[in-house]
């Protein structure tokens, strides 16, 4: 936990009581005392820091002030093929570390149906899991989740407002296409978004209907991963592809 993260609801008179997973990584992990200082933000909002002025059992009370900056939206957008429950459970944290601006969770021909049943699509189940990549990562911009269950009317009906935004358009399929960094004209500035596929990757008519979207194929190489480890590495791509040519601080 590298920031405390507290929802604005939380703050009464710039004071909040934490007794929860949060006190104790105050106590306990970083050993604070009356008087120190934590690095703290507002969830969707700025960051900032906080003053410890009270620990009394398991209950720590902070003096909080955030007018730091408000960190930037990421500048990526993922488009996943519902996988099974225990990887999508990784992928929530992964990917609000690496930084992901909106996930949207469809469909497709190689998803169980059974998946959309799965306890962790309801939202106080993964927020939490959304949160504690934040932690990992320092920022404070959850990314917003959105479940759509048939195919064909997201490609056709909802996706083309909700990329009109993204001018790179990815999706990630085994096959005999380019490299990502073939793909996407460099340096990378504009605001993109990727889809990746289920266990056994796109159909020809998946593959096909987001071609038709504006969306270019291409391929990691000839290792098949896991979506739980597609997922991460694709976004670590992506982010140092973004980070090229661009000037180092001093």
């Amino acid at each position: 936990m590298n920031i405390i993260l507290i929802d604005p609801a939380e703050v009464k008179n710039n004071r909040v009581t934490l007794r929860d997973r949060r006190s104790d990584h105050i106590r306990n992990v970083l050993g604070a005392a009356c008087g120190d200082t934590l690095r703290t933000g507002l969830i969707n909002g700025p960051m900032g820091t906080s003053t410890v002025i009270a620990i009394a059992g398991d209950a720590v009370e902070l003096a909080t002030s955030h007018h730091g900056p408000l960190p930037d939206r990421p500048a990526i957008d993922l488009i996943l093929a519902l996988p099974r429950p225990i990887m999508l459970k990784r992928i929530f944290s992964q990917a609000a570390t690496f930084g992901v601006r909106k996930i949207y969770l469809i469909n497709a021909s190689r998803v169980e149906k059974s998946f959309f049943s799965a306890s962790l699509l309801a939202e106080h189940n993964y927020y939490p899991l959304l949160l504690r990549g934040l932690e990992q990562a320092i920022d404070t911009m959850v990314p917003e989740v959105s479940i759509h269950k048939r195919f064909r009317p997201f490609i056709e009906d909802l996706l083309p407002q909700a990329i009109s935004n993204c001018l790179v358009r990815l999706i990630a399929h085994p096959g005999p296409f380019p490299f990502l960094p073939q793909t996407v004209a460099l340096p990378l500035e504009h605001r993109a978004v990727m889809a990746i596929g289920p266990e056994g990757g796109w159909v020809e008519f998946e593959i096909d209907m987001f071609r038709a979207a504006g969306f270019q194929p291409f391929a990691m190489g000839p290792r098949i991963l896991r979506v739980d480890s597609a997922v991460p590495a694709l976004l670590a791509q992506l982010n140092l592809l973004r980070q090229l040519n661009r000037p180092t601080s001093a």
